[in-house]
């Protein structure tokens, strides 16, 4: 059971890294696209906004499907799509271009954030469930750790288009690993012919289920300060601070060490103290930390070893909350596992991309607006944390 366990979270977050690695990697290089096209900040965003866009409204149709015909061949098409869409990107000459080119990269990239979870919930529930999505993000933990350095290293040799060659092949490397080393876990007398009635039915279930859509978007307020924190850095840490594409990458990786390294603790604490405490817990932790900081900035104090620091240990409370949200979220939904996956990943990009969009008109370089942001969702995630697991039971 052990070794079929870390296998199995070897394999799908391997898979899964493919979506945040089509964001990591290309963050260094997103200041240097902006002068090279000619555009301003906010257009470059763009494609970040258009991916995480693409990325959210796909899911739905993933999921729905991968519960009519099996996990396996909604991998292979999601991933080959991916593929096209960063041959395009590599190749892109206009801004416009490029941002259709990370608009389809998004339509492929959610069959490996979505289908995953599915195949979780097929395989496990409950504390075991937690652990594997914990070991996944363990190993999804390379990806902001060394995304962005990788990602350095190629704009150095090959320049930015390089960062999409790269991201073709190893998609490449993912279609044959899905064939050789992920079986197929949802046998035919399981599957779900899928219509719009059902479909629709469906969603009527989730969508009027206060507790799934109240931990779907606990983990979508969480998600988008991390989708904020993605879109503005760049530009804050590179322009404000002076760093440099490298400089910057070893700070992300710091910032995000937080989040991954504590969402390892989510199974265990999960186990020994309950999952609703767990969550609390690193809602308070996740609050109180960004909120600490967006209140040093307006004092002035916000410099880049306040940012890191407190940023490392507010994202480390994230980090408890993401991996318990998702398995909380579908543990009573094991029938519509693949359309609960799927709504509630959709969900969640909205609110993220939402998220980027409203906060951008208030950018203007410095690091407080985007402090402003992330300590907003925070609040937003432990305020509906408190109403939300108060109706939870105890024990869960």
């Amino acid at each position: 059971m052990q070794s079929s366990l870390v296998r199995t979270a070897i394999v799908l977050a391997l898979m899964s890294m493919v979506g945040p690695f089509a964001i990591d990697m290309f963050l260094p290089a997103l200041p240097t696209i902006a002068d090279d096209l000619g555009v301003s900040e906010s257009v470059a965003q763009n494609t970040i906004i258009f991916y995480f866009l693409a990325f959210g409204l796909s899911q739905l149709i993933y999921g729905p499907w991968a519960d009519m015909v099996g996990r396996k061949l909604p991998i292979y098409v999601g991933l080959t799509i991916f593929a096209v869409g960063s041959v395009w990107a590599a190749l892109a000459g206009t801004i416009e271009a490029l941002t259709a080119a990370r608009f389809v990269q998004g339509v492929g990239g959610a069959a490996v954030m979505v289908i995953p979870r599915a195949i979780i919930r097929d395989m496990y529930t409950g504390h075991e469930a937690t652990r594997l999505m914990s070991l996944i993000m363990l190993v999804i933990s390379v990806s902001p750790l060394l995304a962005p350095l990788a990602g350095s290293g190629v704009i150095a040799l090959t320049g930015w288009r390089g960062v999409f060659v790269f991201m073709a092949a190893a998609t490449l490397a993912c279609i044959a690993m899905a064939a050789l080393m992920q079986p197929e876990t949802l046998p035919p007398e399981r599957r779900v012919p899928v219509n719009l009635r059902a479909l629709w039915a469906g969603a009527k279930i989730l969508l009027r289920s206060g507790p799934f859509m109240g931990l779907t978007f606990i983990g979508a307020f969480g998600m988008a300060s991390f989708f904020v924190f993605i879109s503005f850095a760049p530009f804050v840490y590179v322009q404000a601070f002076n760093l440099t594409p490298t400089q910057f990458s070893l700070m992300f990786a710091i910032n995000a060490g937080g989040f991954f390294g504590a969402s390892q603790l989510a199974g265990p604490l999960g186990q020994r103290f309950t999952a609703r405490r767990v969550m609390l817990w690193g809602c308070f932790v996740f609050a109180g930390f960004t909120t600490a900081l967006f209140v040093l900035g307006t004092a002035g104090g916000a410099t880049l070893a306040a940012i890191t620091a407190l940023l490392f240990f507010g994202n480390a409370g994230l980090g408890l909350v993401i991996p318990t949200s998702m398995v909380m979220a579908l543990d009573d939904h094991g029938d519509i596992a693949g359309l609960a996956s799927s709504l509630g990943g959709t969900l969640q990009m909205l609110v993220g991309g939402l998220a980027v969009v409203v906060a951008g008109p208030f950018f203007d370089g410095t690091a407080l607006p985007m402090l402003g942001a992330i300590a907003i969702c925070a609040a937003l995630s432990l305020g509906l944390a408190m109403v939300t697991l108060r109706a939870a039971p105890a024990t869960a």
